[in-house]
């Protein structure tokens, strides 16, 4: 409802404004050249999203230090602290980084962004950047033509740049020009009415725009043309501060609760910080001229004492927030609680992860760990055991040897309700993602939809060995039932083994073990037709039995060999550049084979046990 009615408005002010002056044209058209050139250069920065910012992000958030610094740098080589704020709660939403960390690259981010104004200032207005912008363009519209990712990257950069160029030398004059009928400067409001009125303007500026740097810009250019008051002008930096967080507040309505909380943070933060500069702004006034001064700054000139404001009070908002930093987390966490979700409803593909070629991985991985956590239990279930029984110390020789007692459970329906539906999801979430399949991105998430596939299958073949295990672990006979406790037995030590793997913080020795498992797995089959033989000829079970023991062997087998093949994708870790090498490090079937006859093993099939019709 509220767009519907401020477009119109917008479009009305617009259409009167060209109506009474033709300067007012040029100012409006260099505010839109300069908007465009903020697109242009997000989607250029987009374009190296896929690995190499997400990959420094992780690395540079370990220590709020270092978020801090990873929000400065990126925000000043960027010139968008827009985009930097939607790839934070892309990344805190898909778990790769903590909330702590998030705030600390906001932090950062918001002094990051002052550095536009010393371009500006310091640059934009001393020369004819005019000039600069049109080979920019030129070069970077070539470019965009190009096939190669890189040089389309390159080419939306360069015209970004030369957009924004541009839009500021319009606007420049156009703001010269318009002081010649108009003098804008009579409708300056001295005093703290004027302090209070030209934030909600600098506000409602950076909302309609969604861009604090568009407003900086008309700050600087009409303040550089004498159609802004100095003081207005600074009050017109604290309101786009505030203004900005509408972004990121946009940003968060398509992320999980996480995303919600950054949100929260960096309104807090701005509106904190803005607090400070209005009840100091006589203070932060004098500071600016004794550090203007300092620095040669003149007098007079008021758009770089801007920018020293600016940049003056958002450090002191830094460092004022940040050994608050813990009690805001505790705070934000109270009060945005996240919502408790059915076991079937997928907790971390949420849209904004779909924004980034390394959070959508990480949001279906993370996924997957949920899908195999409830495939865990339901496996668990088929086999009479607790999903404790898993992790915790307990023998479980002795455990499976515990009579059963008690109705089969219904995997078919715990697999409708618990499986299928996140299954689909992610197949689903995978199908949605814009990247090309050039990406190495593109071959997680196919390794990631195959784990998820060895992980139904694992569900599917315990609930067909479920049929006969139900009724013989439950028999007179105890010698069907101990091979039947031996089945058991063999999935749940997998079961705890993938357990270990996957919290062992060395992923290399994690895959190293699934190839251990594996052996053992290729080891058990002769040793299991002797004794089913010998069962047989004793007569110590039938030949039905012997039938049913040879199918449900062979379910087994493939049980434990998709649980293995799903861990060597799944609990690989996080870091993209180890998981080829970690893939490599599991042994196909022929490294397999040649091994165990190299260690004295026998010769085991490729194939893995065939089944039997009739049991």
């Amino acid at each position: 409802m509220l767009r519907r009615i401020l477009l119109p408005s917008i479009f009305l002010v617009l259409a009167y404004g060209f109506w009474i002056s033709p300067d007012f044209k040029t100012i409006s058209a260099g505010v839109a050249v300069f908007l465009f050139g903020m697109l242009s250069l997000e989607e250029g920065f987009k374009s190296f999203t896929g690995g190499v910012l997400e990959r420094l992000l992780r690395r540079t958030t370990d220590k709020l230090w270092k978020s801090l610094a990873f929000g400065v740098v990126s925000t000043t080589l960027m010139q968008s602290s827009s985009l930097v704020s939607v790839i934070t709660i892309s990344f805190l939403s898909a778990g790769l980084i903590g909330l702590a960390s998030g705030i600390g690259i906001i932090f950062g981010a918001n002094l990051g962004t002052t550095t536009g104004a010393w371009l500006i200032a310091g640059f934009g207005l001393k020369v004819d950047i005019a000039a600069y912008a049109m080979p920019m363009l030129v070069f970077g519209v070539i470019l965009v033509f190009q096939k190669p990712k890189t040089a389309k990257g390159i080419g939306y950069i360069l015209a970004g740049m030369g957009f924004l160029f541009l839009g500021i030398a319009y606007m420049k004059d156009g703001f010269d020009a318009f002081k010649e009928t108009i003098d804008l400067s009579q409708f300056a409001i001295p005093g703290l009415t004027g302090l209070l009125i030209y934030t909600l303007i600098g506000m409602a500026a950076t909302v309609v725009m969604q861009s604090s740097h568009a407003t900086l810009v008309i700050t600087i250019t009409a303040l550089a043309a004498g159609q802004v008051t100095y003081e207005n002008a600074l009050a017109l930096a604290i309101g786009s501060n505030v203004g900005t967080t509408i972004t990121a507040i946009l940003g968060a309505l398509s992320a999980n609760v996480e995303g919600k909380r950054l949100a929260g943070a960096h309104l807090i933060f701005n509106v904190t910080t803005a607090t400070i500069a209005i009840i100091l702004i006589k203070p932060f006034a004098t500071a600016v001229d004794g550090i203007s001064g300092m620095f040669g700054i003149a007098a007079d000139d008021y758009t770089l004492k801007r920018a020293v404001f600016h940049t003056l009070f958002n450090l002191t908002g830094i460092l004022v927030m940040l050994p608050l930093i813990g009690k805001l987390v505790t705070l934000l966490e109270r009060t945005l609680k996240a919502k408790a979700k059915h076991i079937s409803e997928p907790r971390y593909l949420t849209t904004s992860a779909m924004d980034f070629p390394d959070t959508a991985v990480e949001a279906v991985r993370n996924e997957t760990l949920h899908i195999y956590e409830n495939g865990r239990d339901i496996i668990a279930a088929g086999l009479y055991l607790r999903p404790a029984d898993l992790t915790g110390d307990i023998d479980l020789a002795e455990r499976v040897a515990v009579p059963v007692h008690g109705s089969p459970p219904d995997i078919n329906s715990a697999y409708e309700t618990r499986i299928k539906p996140l299954f689909n999801a992610v197949i689903n979430f995978i199908s949605k993602s814009s990247f090309g399949w050039e990406q190495r991105q593109m071959a997680d998430l196919h390794w990631l939809r195959d784990a998820n596939r060895h992980l139904v299958e694992a569900i599917k073949g315990t609930k067909h060995l479920q049929k006969n295990l139900a009724l013989y672990v439950r028999g007179d006979n105890p010698y069907i039932r101990d091979e039947y406790n031996q089945l058991r037995l063999q999935i749940a030590n997998v079961l705890r083994a993938l357990e270990q793997a996957r919290s062992s913080e060395d992923a290399d020795v994690a895959i190293l073990a699934l190839d251990s498992i594996r052996a053992k797995l290729e080891q058990s089959d002769d040793a299991f037709s002797d004794r089913l033989y010998g069962l047989i000829r004793e007569h110590r079970i039938t030949p039905q039995m012997g039938t049913s023991l040879i199918n449900d062997t062979g379910y087994t087998y493939d049980i434990q060999r998709d649980l293995i093949e799903m861990a060597a994708t799944l609990f690989a870790g996080p870091e993209h550049e180890l998981a080829p090498a970690q893939h490599k490090l599991t042994l196909d079937e022929d490294e397999m084979a040649e091994a165990l006859n190299e260690g004295g093993g026998p010769d085991e099939p490729e194939t893995p046990p065939g089944k039997v019709d009739g049991a």
